[in-house]
């Protein structure tokens, strides 16, 4: 099973949205989520990929604890939501691929036997991809699942994403 590192940007049971800046190496707050949405899970992002929004690729961390901002958790990536997302470029919204992909730490004791997406219940999936339509919503932007991604090609796509950000610098 292959490790691989997350930074939480957004720790579980915040409203408070973090995003890190690589100009000053910090993590700002971006945005304030409307009275009673939180994030179900710890949020962040897999270190040295770059998806098609420019971003490093996006995960979120599924456990029986929550982190903190800056916190890196050794993770196994388990698979991942395959999705659209709106955005808005020189006036028009285009869709990309935005996918979220879905990890468990290896700390983790709850969810040690969770080796793929397949594993989790489906309630968890059902709402992850419900908080996903509903946080993109607050600005205005879309996000459409297209499929549940299982362990192996999610790794194959982020592996992919790290080439590609490692060509580039």
């Amino acid at each position: 099973m292959k490790i691989m590192k997350a930074i939480i940007e957004t720790p579980k049971g915040s409203s408070m949205k973090y995003d890190y800046n690589p100009e000053i190496h910090l993590f700002e707050l971006s945005k304030i989520l409307p009275a009673g949405m939180v994030f179900p899970y710890d949020f962040g992002f897999i270190p040295e990929t770059k998806g098609e929004d420019g971003d490093p690729l996006d995960v979120i961390i599924i456990s029986e604890f929550h982190s903190f901002t800056g916190c890196v958790l050794p993770c196994r990536i388990i698979g991942a939501i395959e999705a659209q997302q709106s955005t808005h470029r020189k006036g028009k919204e285009v869709f990309i691929r935005n996918d979220r992909y879905i990890a468990i730490p290896v700390s983790s004791s709850i969810f040690e036997k969770v080796k793929n997406i397949t594993d989790l219940p489906k309630k968890i999936m059902f709402e992850l991809a419900m908080f996903f339509e509903d946080y993109n919503k607050i600005e205005d932007k879309m996000f459409i699942p297209q499929a549940n991604i299982k362990s192996k090609k999610a790794i194959k796509e982020i592996l992919k994403n790290k080439k590609l950000e490692m060509n580039i610098k």
